[in-house]
């Protein structure tokens, strides 16, 4: 109320607050986290000792050169060599490493200077592989590697995230035209949404100078913040507008709206924001980032829903219904059908509650099957983009002519003398050693079998680590640590599984008493923790079936990559648990709302679930269009947590608040509320116990 009676001084100080944090943010710039600051576990202690020695491996580039024949490659091997000398920016170029077979032929260079910033000076070594390969017929050229990877990474970054807001933005407009019929009131939740994205995004690049992020922070702050943002606007919105439309003023409208959905937003804000801080307990920084950047875009989301936004629905008055769309229908006509089709589905739902609830049970228990075999891996980048990509297809081509020769193991060995007997020894049984005498560090690379990360890739880790080495260093009293994409994969999964357990226990915990605060009833609190647990569980089961076993993979153009996203199972976790308060607090309040007034529970069930079933379905329809936007991009983690996410929300909208949690809070009956609260029911209530 203090914002709509200081409207100036709260539209004003939003606005100030929005380009402040833009500005400095933007002028500080983000820092992404470093490849030992990525990982865990013994690789990345690995990597942190060579870029503590100042030994950090350079960007490494492979080209393959293969011919129809026996030997075409020698020309094009030749005019390539002397092609990429001319750009100035490689070193240690080697001759040309031919096949068993002699079709093929395997060049080897790195990009100068710091590796961190191969990717900006890769683009004349990538003009020169090209122009090679259009001057040479039959011959084919595939590069691979870290500055061209990165490179070729960024820029599908960039155009993704255009994409993503191009058509997110639009498509969350869109729905909210539909479900106001005014072009004013539909650009509230967007535009307030879109700012809080915006400070949040110059809020955290200041961060990220004390907390290094990952590359894909901001995307993933974007899809939650526009999401969140939208739906807390549209819920207090909406609240605002049906007290209008009750024939109260518009002053008590607003007050109504503040101390019903306003609350609701609070709780629903500070439940997701407990729940994202969970992610600090993963043990990996990743996820540290992720907590951070979520927490503060729902934050900030969460404050202008209930600030700004009261201010300028006080300052518009009734020009919020300005721009009125009448092909869309007038906007009570449109809430009351709502109301009707979930009014519709709710008879036989409250009618025969024990049916629906163990058939909803079944279909959540059924699409959550798959997830039993789901199998987790940080992708490399060449499952990243389809089989189809050009990266995609040079890792294939480089893996098959060459095994290991894009992603061997790389072997640490730090000892206080490198150049003793025994050590040199040691170091004497492998055939790619180089040894850094004044570091007292010695690097080893070993080809491993496979694809880098299939079965075969794996146990030849697995051994290397458990016994080659062991065997090879015995007593020579060096530090043997294992680095190397499948080793950091492997490694990052171990501290997954550990990091998943105390994740699962905060957030069950933190959201059962969130809800016992907000409800008072234990049985609600822990109908929202298992109700949460079912709506996940259905993600991972839809997630294993499309992204793992190919099932309707190519209805979103996608294909199976044999392995979910590792960090993917704990975030999707987390953001779910908060993100279905959304609905959970709204509905149940309302429902309390109707009980506390005397309703008995079917009654209350009927008439909350109906009073918000056009808000809900709004905002669960914003969410589920931004989530599969996602789903649309080139990367198959943003595949998948746009998959995931999109489909929980709509299992999580539907089935589960249509039909399990009514039917469910139907069969408890009274036991739902707490003792005091269990009140007589009207007797015109208890004639209708479907309450329509």
């Amino acid at each position: 109320m203090w914002s709509a009676h200081h409207r100036r001084t709260a539209v004003i100080g939003w606005l100030l607050f929005v380009v402040l944090s833009t500005v400095v943010g933007g002028a500080s710039g983000m820092v992404e986290m470093t490849e030992s600051e990525a990982g865990s576990g013994d690789s990345a202690r690995a990597v942190r000792i060579l870029a503590d020695a100042g030994l950090e491996q350079p960007a490494g580039e492979l080209v393959l050169v293969s011919g129809d024949t026996a030997d075409a490659w020698r020309p094009a091997a030749r005019d390539l060599t002397a092609a990429i000398e001319r750009t100035g920016e490689v070193s240690r170029v080697q001759p040309p490493l031919p096949s068993k077979d002699g079709r093929e032929a395997l060049v080897r260079f790195e990009m100068k200077g710091d590796a961190a910033g191969a990717a900006d000076r890769v683009q004349p070594v990538l003009d020169a592989v090209r122009d090679t390969d259009r001057a040479h017929d039959g011959v084919e050229l595939h590069q691979f590697g870290r500055a061209s990877a990165e490179k070729w990474l960024a820029d599908l970054l960039s155009d993704d995230m255009r994409k993503a807001e191009f058509t997110a933005v639009p498509l969350a407009l869109g729905i909210l035209l539909v479900a106001f019929g005014a072009l004013v009131a539909a650009l509230l939740p967007v535009v307030l949404a879109l700012t809080a994205c915006m400070a949040a995004f110059g809020l955290l690049s200041l961060a990220s100078h004390q907390l290094h992020l990952f590359q894909t922070t901001y995307s993933v702050m974007f899809l939650v913040g526009l999401a969140v943002g939208v739906d807390y606007c549209l819920f207090y919105l909406r609240r605002e507008r049906d007290e209008r439309a009750a024939g109260h003023d518009a002053e008590t409208a607003l007050r109504i709206a503040a101390a019903t959905s306003g609350r609701a937003v609070l709780v629903s804000g500070a439940t997701v924001m407990l729940a994202m801080s969970g992610m600090f307990l993963s043990g990996l920084m990743l996820f540290e980032g992720f907590a951070l950047a979520t927490i503060l875009v729902v934050l900030i989301a969460m404050l202008g829903s209930v600030t700004v936004l009261p201010a300028l629905l006080a300052w518009l008055g009734d020009r919020v219904d300005a721009g009125r769309l009448p092909f869309l229908g007038r906007r009570r006509d449109g809430a009351r059908e709502s109301g009707a089709i979930a009014g519709a589905v709710l008879r036989p739902v409250l009618a025969r509650p024990r049916l629906f609830a163990f058939a909803s049970l079944a279909v959540l228990l059924a699409l959550a099957a798959p997830a039993a075999g789901m199998k987790t891996e940080q992708l490399g980048m060449e499952k990243q983009f389809g089989s189809d990509a050009p990266l995609t297809v040079a890792h294939e081509r480089i893996t098959e002519a060459f095994p290991g020769g894009p992603e061997p193991a790389r072997v640490v060995v730090t000892a206080d003398d490198i150049t003793a007997p025994a050590v040199t020894a040691a170091l004497g049984g492998f055939e790619r050693v180089t040894v850094h005498r004044e570091k007292n560090v010695a690097e080893i690379e070993v080809p491993l079998p496979g694809d880098g990360s299939d079965t075969r890739s794996r146990r030849a880790l697995a051994d290397l680590r458990e016994h080659r080495l062991p065997d090879a260093f015995d007593g020579t009293g060096a530090t043997v640590l294992v680095a190397g994409e499948l080793a950091e994969s492997v490694d990052f999964n171990d501290q997954l599984k550990k990091g998943i357990v105390p994740v699962f226990v905060f957030i069950t915990v933190v959201t059962f008493l969130l809800m016992l605060v907000c409800f008072r009833s234990w049985v609600i609190a822990l109908t929202s923790v298992v109700l949460n647990l079912l709506s996940v569980g259905a993600a991972y089961g839809v997630m294993t079936a499309v992204f793992q076993h190919g099932i309707g993979a190519s209805l979103i153009g996608a294909e199976a990559v044999g392995a979910i996203e590792g960090w993917m199972p704990l975030f999707v976790l987390v953001v779910l648990f908060g993100l279905s308060m959304d609905y959970h607090v709204f509905v149940v309040s309302r429902i309390r709302e109707a009980h506390d007034r005397g309703a008995d529970t079917p009654a209350a069930i009927s008439e909350g679930i109906r009073r918000t079933a056009g808000a809900v379905t709004g905002a669960a329809a914003i969410m589920v269009a931004v989530f599969a936007v996602f789903a649309t991009l080139s990367m198959q983690d943003m595949k998948q947590m746009g998959v995931g996410l999109a489909v929980a929300v709509l299992l999580d909208a539907t089935l589960v608040r249509m039909v399990l949690l009514p039917s469910t809070m139907s069969l408890l009956g009274h036991h739902n509320w707490p003792r005091r609260n269990r009140k007589r029911p009207v007797p015109a209530r208890r004639s209708s116990p479907a309450g329509v």
